[in-house]
């Protein structure tokens, strides 16, 4: 019965996932002082969140993004695949505009830095789970409109159908996509991968074309969705 704790207790149900075991434990601690939260399980990694979300039908899940093995912004689509009416929100320390975006589009609807408060935390879990998007104090504000206007924009002016997925990209264009959400130039590239700056410019527009990308940022949040970039 789709969550089943939430229907025992009356409480929001919540699946942690985080690596570092101290944090965890101290989260759980502190999420367990407030009467409508129960955490129901934790998680060490996207791998075990995906697993222990299919088994106990969390009504939120809270995921750092950054741990071994599957990461978070790789285990949020496939959570939600499974269990749509699970909310997520990201717990982590990156506060750039590539990772909230690749967060957002990956399914999460809420977005908290480690350096907010425990009652930001709460406030976040009260805000997702009444249907809203919660995004960190500490993002700036310019990244949610742009997000929001890139999402428009694109719904206006790009054919879906021209959009491809990871497989169909060559393993040339994996490698200038890694090394291009690193942020290194065509040059740069060039000397790297020892072809010229000619072949690496029809290789990113190829890529760009691909993935339906406008800029190097697409092509980061890409890439952090694809496991190329933990941080």
């Amino acid at each position: 019965m789709p969550h089943s704790q939430s229907a025992l207790h009356g409480k929001i149900s919540v699946l942690l996932a985080e690596d570092h075991a101290i944090f965890r434990q101290g989260l759980t601690a502190l999420l367990q002082t407030d009467d409508q939260v129960s955490v129901v399980g934790e998680a060490g990694n996207g791998q075990e969140a995906l697993q222990l979300a299919t088994q106990l039908e969390p009504d939120l899940v809270i995921m750092d993004l950054s741990m071994p093995g599957t990461n978070g912004t790789e285990a949020i689509p496939k959570i939600k695949q499974r269990l749509p009416e699970t909310k997520i929100i990201a717990l982590t320390a990156h506060n750039a505009e590539e990772y909230v975006r690749a967060t957002l589009q990956a399914g999460a609807k809420g977005y908290v830095l480690k350096e907010d408060s425990h009652q930001d935390l709460l406030t976040a879990i009260r805000s997702v789970m009444a249907g809203k998007t919660y995004l960190s104090p500490g993002i700036c504000m310019g990244v949610v409109s742009g997000f929001l206007a890139g999402l428009a924009e694109r719904a206006d002016t790009h054919d879906c159908s021209t959009k491809v997925g990871w497989d169909a990209l060559s393993l040339r264009e994996r490698e200038i996509l890694k090394l291009a959400a690193e942020g290194k130039t065509n040059k740069e590239m060039s000397d790297y991968l020892c072809i010229s700056v000619k072949t690496v410019e029809k290789h990113r527009a190829s890529l760009m074309t691909k993935i339906g990308a406008r800029r190097t940022a697409d092509l980061t949040a890409f890439a952090i969705r694809h496991g190329l970039l933990t941080g």
